[in-house]
């Protein structure tokens, strides 16, 4: 998936605002300008749209958890090396304090379903032997999970 639909989607599913966006990006360090967020937003056969860099992505996930859990105490976590589904997905389970069984069940309610080890397999360190690359199909089910989760009644995908 593309970070811009990672954004329009969470934008979607939290009914977050141009300006909630810019303030979250803030809580990361990141000072963005109504202009960017606006064409982040924007589809990619659309005039003025801006592809958004895993740099900006990554800042947006940060200050996602940041918004929902609060300032970290102590040094501030390292960044990914390189930004992919199974790094959104795990700052995606970070930001809203979920467990293993709250990932499941937001799945489930976008009917897809996963055992409990096949989804562990996702948080493994890429060397691990057990590790599992989080395919674009998981991640926009999860999204709509997330959606339909927050927003009930509202099945549309998000313009």
């Amino acid at each position: 998936m593309i970070n811009n639909d990672i954004l329009r989607r969470l934008r979607y599913a939290f009914d977050f605002k141009d300006s909630t966006l810019i303030d979250i990006f803030s809580l990361a360090d990141l000072v963005v300008s109504d202009e960017q967020v606006a064409g982040w937003l924007k589809r990619e056969e659309d005039e003025g749209f801006l592809k958004m860099r895993d740099k900006d992505m990554l800042a947006f996930l940060n200050g996602l958890i940041i918004f929902h859990r609060g300032k970290r105490e102590g040094a501030p976590p390292m960044p990914a090396e390189r930004l992919n589904n199974n790094v959104i997905l795990q700052k995606l389970r970070i930001a809203l304090s979920f467990q293993a069984e709250d990932v499941l069940q937001v799945l489930e309610q976008a009917d897809f379903r996963l055992s409990k080890h096949e989804l562990s397999a996702f948080f493994r360190k890429p060397g691990n032997k057990n590790y599992r690359e989080c395919k674009d199909q998981v991640l926009r089910k999860f999204l709509l999970g997330i959606q339909l989760q927050l927003r009930p009644g509202e099945d549309a995908e998000p313009e």
